[in-house]
This record gives structure tokens, sequence and C-alpha cells, in this order.
């Protein structure tokens, strides 16, 4: 199933920032919409009124078994009624990650940067769940979601700092950072 993030006038998320953190912007939209489905619509190419995301949840790629129980055992779903804060980070890595082998990129990311054991900490505060993109034509090759309580706001911040100084993080080419607020509607 398609995940799509719309930038755009409306929708269930307010935009608190649209910050670019390595290369190329997104324009700044008031709204951020949420959309599953099972198709994908034409490209909407980024404008001064909207732009659109597309992704699709996969297997984990680079986790081993016992990690990936673990974090199962420990990891929080989306859609918490808590969870009113969230960050999209859409990333794009270097066509240098991309000329590794399976096993070259798995050693970056788990055994020298530590990626997913550096993380488990965070659980199941900030909840999160990853779209890849790359082989769908989008201008991003993975959509990091993540949704967390307002008194989580420090962890979190902790958490995407940790994650942008390791060596994973070097073969980032472009990354933006979309903080959202959950619209709350009124009685």
């Amino acid at each position: 199933m398609f995940r799509t993030f719309r930038g755009g006038q409306s929708g269930g998320w307010r935009v608190t920032s649209v910050s670019p953190v390595t290369g190329e912007p997104l324009p700044f939209m008031p709204a951020l919409s949420v959309i599953d489905g099972d198709a994908v619509a034409l490209p909407l190419v980024p404008s001064r009124h909207a732009w659109r995301l597309v992704g699709v949840p996969s297997h984990l790629r680079y986790t081993e078994r016992a990690e990936r129980q673990q974090l199962v055992s420990v990891q929080a779903g989306l859609g918490r009624l808590e969870a009113t804060c969230a960050a999209l980070i859409p990333i794009r890595k270097s066509q240098a990650w991309w000329d590794l082998t399976q096993e070259e990129r798995r050693k970056i990311f788990e055994d020298k940067s530590h990626h997913i054991a550096s993380s488990m900490r965070f659980l199941p505060s900030v909840a999160r769940q990853l779209y890849h993109c790359r082989d769908l034509g989008e201008p991003f090759d993975f959509l990091t979601w993540f949704e967390y309580a307002p008194a989580h706001v420090s962890l979190f911040e902790e958490l995407v700092g940790m994650l942008r100084r390791t060596e994973e993080w070097t073969y980032v080419e472009r990354e933006v950072d979309v903080r959202v607020v959950k619209e709350v509607l009124s009685a």
C-alpha cells in the first residue's frame, strides 16, 4: 500500500516548519495530508501551491532477525492519540551509497553507525515508519515518518541529532525536515 504525503493548503497536520538540512528545500506549505491508498496519482511537480511525496513500506532491509524481534517488541504503532507531533524527513542518499553492496551498506548502517542499537532507547516514545520511494521515480529515496507526544519533543530532537552524526549520514545528499502538529477538530 502506498502512503502519500501532500503539502498544501489543507490537511490533518499543521506544518510548523520546513527546514532544508542538506540539498534543495521543499516549499513551505501550511498543512500536510497523509493518505494511504493502493494507487498513486500522476506525479505532482512541486509548486507554489503544493508538493506530493509517495512511498511504500517494505521489509527491514538492514536488520538481522534478533534486531527485528527486539524492534517489534518495543516499538509503538503509528496513530496513537497522544502522538500529536510528527516529522516527515525525506532523504536521498548519494550514488556512492547505492554503489555499495548490501553487506557494505549494512556494515555502515549498523556495525559503524549503530542505527538500530542506538535508536532502541527512543522506543516506544517515538514511533516511526520508513517508506521506500527510490524505485518509484520520486525525488527522494526514503520518507521517514515519526510520531511522538509533545512531552517527547526533546527526545525526538536527540534521536535525530544522533542519527545525523553517524557515518551513514555522510551519504545523505538531500534531506528536508518537515515538522507538523495534529490538527484537533473542536466539537
